[in-house]
This record gives structure tokens, C-alpha cells and sequence, in this order.
């Protein structure tokens, strides 16, 4: 093939090659510019074929190729195994292969590295492989699909590409396979958690997956004698839990075929084997009683393949949210019902939080506290003001009373009670005082968002000890909340008496210094450091559409 002079064509240009390695590297699927480019004439000379098809590509492609030199890249076997062997390993991080069409790639580089193609077939090749390339690397960064495309009420915008495409380059130069995929594959322990769950789901689901226990009328408890209970041992060898199995010359685990199942107490609910329960109900958000009741049976049986199934909506969410999630910031998980707060000293902060309950959801968002609201009165929200408040009032008046309540109007102002008509009370709003039964409590982060929803004190302390915490309206409420303010006083590098103030008893508004990054997100699978997951209720239904989404997707 002549390719030799085509470096020196793009010199003579101007310095192209230096101009296109500025040029940004965008989000954007490749133009159609670049499908018109295979209009290029087959009988132009050789050498000038690839350079003038560039001149009509993306930026991020023209770069590509101007680090190579400005020469084809998949001109032989060898760089076409790795372009196959690559899009193929993206089933590791829950993509799907197919969608990139790895098989016809390779039947299409046997025609077109066949000595009679033509040179123009070969650098249409050439172009296609490298667009698919860069689509799959992009697409494993950022997301196979737009989340606005699943969820119209997505607020967090994704982060522009950051392919290295340096590294990239040489990388499959030297037949690199795993570090093309490390340099575009998102970062951080969320994601490589998942990942490596994804792994071992797989496996198992390999293996024929696990044992359903089968329904029945009264719960399996620790100390029953029962035949299921072979069956539970069984189910949580499965996902590791080795020591619940009992030794035996005649029933072996498959993928353990050294350790056996049958023995003497194989039937009996020993303290080992509810130990073992315990802590997959705590993976699952469950009572940790040992109790197999409906709740823990129905976790138990869902099948390794729907597993498998949430992890891959979760690490498409976690490419969604990749790019800035680095350094100081708090994130609460609101299918987890957890608040993590990311000190800018490394250190890290949680707190368990009551989320909204379905049909209230708190909305996936970014945004940033930027004020405290110490001693907070409470304007009844439209919603429940609708839906809870005002049915209870037409019921007995004396509900405000009861619950410190007075009525106002639009502009503060207070009006007597007894001259509203409740039936129709038009823009009458509700107001709780401020004191221990205000539903906020003492303290409000406030944020700017488009729900009306913040993270607040509560004077119900006890529902966090519950293990699902779907409650509230659409606000957060969160445990030992004042000990987190106090530690966003301190790294903001806000000067506010904190304690002092609250104790005044007085309402007020204070800010701080600067404000810290939120992100509210959604959560329904962790990975964790062994290779298992943590799987929470879907408390929202969003896994289905993501599922659907990532099935339905057209091929790249």
C-alpha cells in the first residue's frame, strides 16, 4: 500500500496535523459529513485517499489519525484482533458487543486487507473501525445512552469526553488491549466495585444460577428443622457464604465440587447458617432477624440473571456521572437512603437519610448548599397541603392549633381561621412555627433547585432506625445533622456559632463562606470489596426504563 507520502501532503497543508491535535474532542457522534467522505472518487490517487476523507471528519477523528501520523491505523491482522478482541472485552463493563458489531468488522478487514481490494475500500475500512473505536471509548466514559432519553426529568448534565487519545494510540499500537479500556474507563471504586460484581454474577449465572426457595405459609427461622432450609444453604454458598455448608460424601456444589452439602444437620437453621442470613439481609436493605419471611424470600429469588441486569443500569449510571465526582462534595444515594460527605481532607462523613416515599420521589439533581436556615418555620408544600393537610383541617379546625400552625397569605400576613372558607380557601398558605415539633426540626441545607426540596432536622428520630426510609414528601431528612453542618461550617471556612444561634430560638438565615457541592443520585446496586453486591429496593421503578433502554439501543 502507498501510503509513505501521505504525512508530508498534510505538512504541506499548513500544519494540519498540529491544528486538528488542538481541536476538541466532543461528545457527538460522528457527522454525517464523514458518511459523505465514502463519496470520495476511487480513482484519485492513492496516497491522498485517507488524508482528503479526513478533511471531512469529526475533530476527534482527524486528531485521532494526526497522532498516528496521519497514516491508516487497521491495515493488518494484527490491529484488527485487537480492535475485535477490545470491543469484545466491553462486555466486562456491561456494554454489549453486539452493539458495536465486532464479527462484521473482522469479515469486513478480510475483504478489505485481501491484496485485490481496492485502495479505496481500505481506507473506507480504516475510517469505519476507528469511528467504532472511538464511539465504544466514549460510550464506556460517559454512557451507551443520553439519560434524557430514559428519564425526561434527568437534571445532571454528563461531562464532555476526556479520551486520552495519546495513550489510546500507542496502547493499540502495542496490541494493548486492557489499557485502552483502563484509559477510557470511567474511575474510582464505585464503578470498579460494580464491575467486578458484574464478574462474578456472571459466573454464577454460568453456573445455572441459584436455588428458589419455594413459597410457603409460615417464615423460616433460626432453629427450625426443614427441608428448605438444605435449599438456603444452598442459595447462600452461591454468593460465598462457604461456611454455611455442611460436609458430605453424596451432594456437592458445582463450582466448589471439594465441598459437599448433604449431611446430618443440613436441614437444621443453626446460628452459622442465620449469621449468614443476617448479612445478606443487610446488603438488601432487610430486617436483620434471620427471619425468612416474604420480604428476604423475595430477595433471595430473584434470579442471578435479573442481578446481573441491575448491575448493568448501575454502571450505566455510574458513566452518566463520571468526570465530577472527584474532591470535596456530599452525594446522598436516594435508593440506598444514604448520605456520604467527602471532607476535603479525604476524610469521610455518612449518615443514614429518610428519602421520598413513591409518588413524592426526591429528585435526581446537582446542585450546591449554599445557606443554612437555623430555627425554620415550615410553609406546608402545595402538595401536601392538598393532599394531607387541608382534609385534616376541614375535618377539625383544631388541627392547626394542635400542630402550631397559622394561616397567612401570600405576602406573610396572618388571617384568623374561622374567616376562611376551607372548602375553597384559595391562596390561603399554612405555616408551622418554628420549635421541637417542626416537621424541618432546628437546622435546613438549603440548595438551589426547581422542587422546593432540601436536606433538613427532623424531630422523628426513630425512623432511621427502620432499614427502608421511603417517607418523607421529596425533602431529605438527616441522622445527626447537625454534626454534619458542623463540619461544612468548618470546611467551607464559615464563621457561624452555630450551636449558640440555634439555641436563641430565633429563625434565620445564614451562608456560607462557600458553597459546597450536592449530588442527589440514585443507587439501586454498590459493589463491594469481595466481589459481592449490595442491592437495594427499587423504591422509584427506574431500573426497568434503564434496562429496556440499554436492550433496545441501536448498534453503533
Amino acid at each position: 500500500m502507498r501510503v509513505a507520502n501521505v504525512l508530508p501532503r498534510y505538512l504541506r497543508r499548513g500544519g494540519m496535523i498540529m491544528l486538528v491535535a488542538l481541536l476538541p474532542i466532543t461528545a457527538n457522534a460522528e457527522t454525517a459529513s464523514e458518511a459523505d467522505a465514502d463519496a470520495v472518487d476511487e480513482s484519485a490517487a492513492p496516497a491522498s485517499l485517507l488524508d482528503e476523507r479526513l478533511e471531512a471528519a469529526s475533530p476527534r477523528l482527524a486528531r485521532f489519525y494526526a497522532l498516528h501520523g496521519g497514516l491508516p491505523v487497521w491495515q493488518d491482522r494484527a490491529a484488527v484482533t485487537t480492535l475485535v478482541e477490545l470491543l469484545e472485552a466491553l462486555e466486562g463493563d456491561g456494554l454489549d458487543p453486539a452493539d458495536y458489531r465486532p464479527e462484521r468488522l473482522a469479515r469486513e478487514a478480510e475483504a478489505a486487507l485481501d491484496p485485490a481490494a481496492s485502495e479505496a475500500a481500505r481506507m473506507r475500512f480504516d475510517l469505519d473501525a476507528s469511528r467504532t473505536l472511538l464511539d465504544a471509548l466514549t460510550q464506556l466514559q460517559r454512557g451507551r445512552l443520553d439519560p434524557r432519553d430514559v428519564y425526561p426529568d434527568w437534571e445532571i448534565p454528563v461531562a464532555p469526553p476526556r479520551l486520552d487519545l495519546v495513550g489510546i494510540e500507542r496502547a493499540i499500537a502495542d496490541g494493548d488491549v486492557e489499557t485502552v479500556l483502563a484509559l477510557a474507563r470511567p474511575e474510582g471504586e464505585e464503578y470498579a466495585g460494580l464491575k467486578r460484581a458484574l464478574t462474578r454474577y456472571r459466573h454464577i449465572a454460568g453456573l445455572g444460577g441459584w436455588p428458589m426457595l419455594p413459597a410457603r405459609q409460615v417464615p423460616l427461622r433460626p432453629g427450625d428443622v426443614d427441608e428448605d432450609v438444605a435449599l438456603l444453604r444452598r442459595r447462600l454458598a452461591m454468593v460465598g457464604e462457604l461456611e454455611v455448608m455442611a460436609a458430605d460424601v453424596t451432594h456437592y456444589l458445582p463450582n466448589h465440587p471439594d465441598i459437599a452439602l448433604e449431611s446430618p444437620g443440613q436441614h437444621r437453621y443453626d446460628d452459622t447458617l442465620a449469621a449468614a442470613v443476617r448479612r445478606f439481609q443487610r446488603r438488601h436493605m432487610l430486617a436483620e432477624d434471620g427471619v425468612i419471611g416474604p420480604n428476604t424470600r423475595a430477595a433471595l429469588n430473584v434470579p442471578a440473571r435479573g442481578r446481573i441486569e441491575t448491575l448493568r443500569a448501575n454502571l450505566e449510571r455510574a458513566r452518566w456521572l463520571s468526570g465530577k465526582r472527584s474532591g470535596w462534595r456530599l452525594e446522598v444515594d436516594l435508593a440506598g437512603q444514604r448520605l456520604d460527605y467527602h471532607r476535603p481532607n479525604g476524610e469521610r462523613w455518612g449518615a443514614r437519610v429518610i428519602v421520598g416515599q413513591p409518588g413524592r420521589a426526591s429528585p435526581v439533581l446537582r446542585s450546591e448548599i449554599t445557606y443554612l436556615t437555623l430555627n425554620p418555620t415550615w410553609t406546608v408544600p402545595p402538595t401536601i397541603m392538598r393532599e394531607d393537610v387541608l382534609p385534616a383541617v376541614r375535618r377539625d379546625l383544631d388541627y392547626l392549633a394542635e400542630h402550631d400552625m397559622e394561616a397567612i397569605d401570600p405576602q406573610g400576613r396572618r388571617l384568623d381561621p374561622e374567616a376562611i372558607d376551607w372548602q375553597r380557601p384559595g391562596a390561603v398558605m399554612l405555616r408551622q412555627r418554628a420549635g421541637p415539633r417542626n416537621p424541618l426540626g432546628r437546622l435546613v441545607l438549603r440548595f438551589p433547585n426547581d422542587h422546593l426540596v432540601y436536606l433538613h432536622d427532623t424531630p422523628a428520630r426513630g425512623l432511621f432506625h427502620r432499614p427502608q426510609r421511603a417517607l418523607s414528601s421529596g425533602c431529605i431528612r438527616v441522622e445527626n445533622v447537625a454534626e454534619l453542618t458542623r463540619l461544612l461550617i468548618e470546611d467551607s471556612g464559615s464563621r457561624i456559632a452555630l450551636d449558640r444561634r440555634i439555641a436563641s430560638g430565633v429563625t434565620d438565615n445564614v451562608s456560607l463562606a462557600r458553597p459546597v457541592p450536592l449530588t442527589l443520585h440514585y443507587w439501586t446496586a454498590e459493589g463491594e470489596a469481595d466481589g459481592l453486591a449490595s442491592f437495594r429496593p427499587d423504591v422509584y421503578g427506574r431500573d426497568a426504563a434503564l434496562i429496556a433502554a440499554l436492550a433496545d439501543a441501536p448498534a453503533s
